[in-house]
């Protein structure tokens, strides 16, 4: 596995690349050889981040800890990414993959071992009534609502779009690309 390693407002010592490489090195398992690991780590204020993305054919898996300590936050991000493996595993090497030429070692997709206990199950389904709207209006009624995140039929683009509040208070906008 390729390790790309980049740090803001942290210097990315030694240290911190050998424990990054040697927890994260042990999802090697799962992935081949030429599989990129993008991590981030970053400090503000008293939060130690790590983001972890490794692209995969057709899909991403990412993860993002964080704690008041950056080797906690490493221990978190291995468990979590390690987790969505199994959970996802049936997903992940899906139709649209066949086993070859994809990312995933031929043990992990050969292997009966089955989504955990925590395995996704959809116990409700809502159905309402969608009106053409603006982003700007999603938001307003999404916050009356007192969501994070609002579906709405925009009325510029004539596409199902989805506004949702950020961490940081602002805004975000989720708009369909089909390919």
């Amino acid at each position: 596995m390729n390790f790309i390693i980049s740090g803001k407002n942290i210097d990315v010592t030694p240290s911190l690349k050998n424990t990054i490489e040697s927890k994260l090195g042990k999802l090697e398992r799962y992935f081949t050889p030429e599989t990129e690991i993008i991590v981030t780590l970053s400090v503000e204020k008293e939060r130690q981040k790590i983001e972890v993305t490794i692209p995969v054919k057709g899909s991403i898996i990412r993860s993002e800890q964080v704690s008041n300590d950056m080797y906690v936050s490493i221990d978190l991000v291995e468990e979590v990414i390690e987790r969505q493996l199994r959970r996802y595993k049936n997903k992940l090497i899906s139709k649209s993959q066949s086993s070859s030429g994809n990312d995933f070692q031929q043990e992990f997709i050969d292997s009966n071992e089955e989504g955990t206990d925590d395995e996704i199950k959809i116990v409700r389904t809502k159905r309402f009534g969608i009106k053409p709207m603006f982003a700007e209006d999603a938001c307003i009624q999404m916050e009356l609502l007192g969501h994070a995140f609002f579906v709405f039929y925009n009325a510029e683009t004539d596409q199902v779009n989805v506004v949702y509040k950020r961490k940081d208070g602002s805004y975000g906008l989720i708009e369909p690309e089909f390919s």
